[in-house]
């Protein structure tokens, strides 16, 4: 068993934290921020946009169990990389699409995973995904982990996270923990 760790931002990290946390082989999927200028961050200085930092996901996973190549599937999957500095109606650099590695072979992989989707036509606009080495990491608050599966009701999660996670499930179910 090898654990691995991959930091990646797609937009709003209760979207993404809540489908890599259902994946088997990952140990845990961390909401947090990583990317900016400041030492630590908190939600409220992120919100501003002024940090430079990302929301983002810390997913720790086991890599004979799940592949860093189907971390890079799933979050590809889970968000628009064409969308400069945001994701839908969230908008701001905290929101911006990257991938920040933790080692060469992320690097590697995630620069290849970028140019076969450009290749393949999927998206119809260039992918604007950074692909940066990993900065430091900072946990976001304690109600921001697990958002979605606490706060089922809310109307982001009903509205924006819930079809999202629908479409997921069934996408990827071969890779769902049971």
């Amino acid at each position: 068993m090898s654990i691995q760790t991959a930091i990646l931002a797609g937009g709003c990290f209760w979207c993404i934290e809540s489908s890599f946390s259902r994946l088997k082989g990952v140990k845990q999927a961390i909401s947090g921020y990583c990317g900016g200028e400041k030492i630590d961050a908190t939600y409220k200085q992120v919100c501003t946009g002024q940090t430079a930092h990302a929301e983002v996901v810390r997913v720790e996973f086991d890599d004979s169990v799940i592949e860093f190549q189907q971390i890079l599937d799933v979050f590809f999957f889970l968000h628009d990389p064409t969308q400069l500095n945001r994701q839908g109606n969230d908008i701001g650099p905290q929101y911006r699409s990257a991938i920040f590695y933790t080692n060469e072979a992320q690097k590697q992989q995630a620069l290849d995973k970028i140019s076969a989707l450009e290749a393949s036509g999927q998206f119809e606009q260039k992918i604007v995904t950074e692909v940066t080495e990993a900065m430091p990491f900072y946990p976001a608050e304690a109600y921001h982990q697990g958002y979605f599966d606490e706060n089922p009701s809310q109307g982001y999660c009903q509205f924006i996270i819930a079809p999202k996670m629908a479409k997921f499930s069934q996408t990827f179910s071969h890779l769902l923990a049971d």
